[in-house]
């Protein structure tokens, strides 16, 4: 979601999103996921993404407490649950590391970008087993050293443990 595009739901300035966004990420409620660039054309440089640090807040904010298989959200809530699992698993050991998310004017996008020392990690996270997942061409070809990952409820732990 956009500054933008919250300024207009919330029905105030982009400005003051921007603020609250402040207030809570050193409240520790959430945190910002810039996007990762190389600088080639198609991708995005400014782009953000908000997540939380606990699943539960969001789900109070959004007043949706239902299980799983009853909710629309649940591809955003996996997505959001495994980012804050691995980086609390990488700063747990002490990793240095960078995490982005990457993401092309052509909507082509990736959930997690992880770099450390150079060394670059692509996960791109399903709810629902058998979806597949490869990384973008574009991606591909401008960083063929990546390593990609698909990860799942039946893969998980391997990737946050």
């Amino acid at each position: 979601m956009s500054y933008n595009e919250l300024a207009q739901t919330l029905g105030v300035d982009k400005n003051t999103v921007s603020t609250y966004l402040d207030v809570l990420e050193q409240a520790f409620v959430v945190f910002r996921l810039n996007s990762f660039s190389r600088n080639l054309r198609t991708e995005l440089r400014k782009s953000r993404k908000i997540y939380f640090w606990d699943n539960g807040i969001r789900n109070a904010l959004l007043n949706n407490v239902h299980p799983a298989e009853l909710r629309s959200d649940v591809g955003a809530l996996w997505e959001n649950f495994l980012v804050v699992e691995r980086i609390k698993r990488q700063q747990n050991q002490r990793c240095l590391f960078q995490s982005y998310f990457w993401r092309t004017h052509q909507q082509q996008e990736i959930d997690y970008i992880e770099d450390q020392n150079g060394k670059l990690l692509a996960a791109e996270f399903k709810w629902k087993p058998g979806q597949t997942a490869r990384a973008p061409k574009p991606f591909a070809t401008s960083y063929p050293s990546a390593e990609f990952q698909r990860v799942d409820p039946g893969n998980w732990l391997e990737f946050v443990g």
